[in-house]
């Protein structure tokens, strides 16, 4: 409750509103629409089909201003950090998003994200401009009014000062609510686009209140001809009572790169589905498949029935196709009703079937993957996680088993875990990169109390937990087919059921297989300020501040940089992704182990020379035939002959070679 009364001017409006909705946009006038609703204007300026909102020319702008950010690894975070593929990334996933384009571009099969909703309810940063002062941020988007006052909906976090960012709630009552969330999106859509491969495929989650802008923002971004499908899923079997009609439904957009080399992949069959193949011969179980069909056949020839009578058709099949199935005891005669043929749709033949563009709660729902998660963590920790049962569902859709998958909008990481989940039951080998912002949990939540400072730290401890979880499931099952076999070779039998036995060992060795290739570990890296001194643009002729800014680039590093973090932003910076392979080597002129030496990356394709630099030193990464060698210029200090030395020797093996 506000405390005040409406002013004459509010009243005005409101009455307005009820009167002419239509010349409202966002709570506010739009005084253009106004006069076209009362016949004084009827032509609208810049007239054209097309989406807008206030502040998407400043979303063009943050989308292409660069990040000189970096990630850093967080090795005790993580499990089997140096032979895992899999990645989860802390940080902001505009930045993050900025930093994967050279290393990722064209690389990501599917993206799959659950972004807010825009429930009136929901805190996310906006607009994204990383460039100003806390200060700025408040005073613009509302958090300070012009005396300075902090406003009622801030919900700043000192800990995002940083960087820059901070959450506001987006309250239906802004007076540009729509208009935030798409400054929101817009950006980080565009890019998630780059990430992906030509037939790659993305997967929007959404409700009511903004599947209608989505739909139109996923348009402009990929193409109305990339449109693939609004998936309707009943997320719900309850029948909440929610406004005027019960709401137990949501919406998955599906966009594709390029529709014309989209090859979908069909969804296992539901239990549902099953119970379809009701019918059985010798073949085993199946379904009806439909011959004759007046609108849909095309083919006209005469069958005779088995009593006799004549059918010529239209049928969906050719003759020739008919009778070779009839000759195979394939087709399925009735004998009631109108008497006419089937075909047989065996189950065991069955590849899955193609997706609907409506899914009920056979495929995921918000209590089963709410139980699920609490089992998990033998307690509640996160309100409303996605089903792994969907994202699995999805994921065999949009990928194939070696597929890189990406997730930016994480949360508490259930397509990590669906992903985790789905190469165990069918072998697959795919990786996923999952995003998440450290959002700090509210202090008086179950999370928090339990020790999960952040979402990100929920994120992280639950693919712990389902890694886990998965190979012990694994390890007992091949335990459990052991002792069978035991007890199949130590029965006291002449005849041993050797079919049995083989098949056993046969099984045995395929789980044992799949355990040794399943990869159960995660790399956790964190979004961080760059290793390296970035230049300060002097306002004004200050020669004083201008010699102080010179200065800093004498040595580039910055004063908190570590070898191993420059590393890694080296092969982001390179275009090299965060699996690549990294080797040191010391030098043979006497540098010891975890001393000088250089880095060589995926065999030579790029070599880091960041410690220590001789001539010797030199010879050596000569030697590695290297494509490309980074050297920070600092080694070469009081020593310009070594570096010329090795500009020339590096030109003349054909060695691209560059100092920082």
């Amino acid at each position: 409750m506000e405390g005040t009364s409406l002013t004459p001017q509010q009243e005005k409006l409101k009455a307005l509103q009820e009167l002419l909705p239509e010349a409202f946009a966002e709570g506010k006038i739009d005084w253009e629409k106004l006069k076209a609703t009362l016949g004084e204007d009827i032509n609208f300026s810049n007239e054209r089909y097309v989406l807008n909102w206030a502040g998407k020319s400043d979303a063009f702008k943050v989308l292409q201003t660069p990040s000189t950010k970096t990630l850093v690894p967080a090795k005790d975070e993580s499990i089997n950090f140096d032979t895992t593929e899999n990645i989860f990334i802390e940080g902001e996933n505009l930045e993050v998003l900025k930093v994967l384009q050279k290393s990722y571009f064209g690389k990501v099969k599917m993206i799959y994200i659950d972004p807010p909703y825009n429930t009136g309810n929901d805190s996310f940063i906006y607009p994204d401009k990383f460039s100003e002062t806390k200060a700025e941020y408040e005073k613009r988007v509302g958090d300070k009014d012009e005396e300075g006052y902090m406003t009622k909906d801030s919900i700043f976090h000192p800990s995002f000062v940083g960087d820059g960012g901070g959450f506001k709630k987006n309250s239906k009552e802004n007076g540009q609510y729509h208009s935030n969330w798409l400054n929101m999106m817009m950006p980080r859509l565009y890019l998630a686009k780059n990430l992906l491969t030509q037939d790659g495929v993305i997967f929007v989650s959404i409700d009511d209140n903004e599947v209608h802008n989505l739909r139109l923002l996923m348009n402009e971004i990929f193409g109305e001809e990339n449109f693939i499908s609004e998936i309707a899923w009943r997320k719900s079997d309850n029948q909440a009572n929610i406004g005027q009609i019960a709401r137990v439904k949501e919406y998955i957009l599906c966009f594709t790169k390029s529709k014309e080399i989209l090859n979908l992949n069909k969804i296992p069959l539901t239990d549902k589905a099953k119970k379809e193949y009701s019918y059985k011969d010798d073949k085993g179980n199946f379904r009806r498949g439909i011959l004759l069909h007046k609108t849909r056949g095309r083919h006209y020839y005469n069958v005779t029935t088995k009593n006799g009578n004549i059918l010529n058709g239209p049928w969906m099949i050719k003759e020739k196709e008919f009778r070779e199935l009839d000759n195979e005891n394939k087709i399925l005669w009735t004998s009631s009703g109108d008497e006419q043929p089937y075909g047989k749709i065996y189950l065991h033949e069955s590849n899955g079937q193609i997706a609907s563009d409506f899914w009920d709660t056979s495929f995921g729902s918000n209590q089963e993957a709410s139980l699920a998660l609490e089992k998990l963590f033998d307690q509640r920790v996160f309100d409303f996680p996605k089903s792994t049962k969907l994202l699995k569902n999805l994921i065999t859709i949009g990928s194939q088993e070696e597929s890189l998958i990406l997730d930016f909008f994480a949360g508490s990481g259930t397509t990590a875990h669906a992903v985790m989940e789905l190469n165990k039951e069918d072998g697959g080998n795919r990786k996923y990169i999952c995003v998440q912002l450290p959002e700090f949990c509210d202090e008086k939540s179950e999370a928090y109390k339990a020790g999960y400072k952040t979402i990100a730290d929920i994120s992280k401890e639950r693919i712990r937990r389902a890694s886990k979880t998965i190979v012990n499931g694994q390890l007992l099952m091949v335990n459990e087919k052991q002792a069978q076999l035991k007890k199949l070779l130590d029965e006291n039998s002449l005849i041993k059921d050797q079919e049995k036995i083989d098949t056993l060992q046969t099984e045995i060795n395929q789980l044992q297989l799949t355990i040794n290739n399943y990869d159960s570990g995660f790399k956790v890296l964190k979004l961080a300020e760059s290793n390296f001194k970035q230049w300060q643009q002097i306002e004004g002729k200050d020669a004083k501040a201008l010699t102080e800014q010179m200065q800093l680039f004498i040595d580039p590093v910055a004063e908190n940089a570590t070898i191993e973090n420059m590393v890694y932003e080296f092969l982001l910076k390179s275009g090299k992704d965060l699996n690549s392979k990294i080797e040191k080597f010391p030098s043979n002129g006497g540098v010891s182990e975890g001393r000088g030496g250089y880095f060589v990356i995926n065999n030579s394709e790029l070599v880091l020379l960041l410690e220590s630099v001789s001539q010797t030193i030199i010879e050596q990464i000569i030697g590695e035939k290297p494509m490309k060698v980074i050297a920070l210029d600092k080694l070469f200090t009081n020593n310009d002959q070594l570096k010329t030395n090795t500009v020339l020797q590096m030109r003349d093996a054909g060695i691209e070679f560059k100092t920082v």
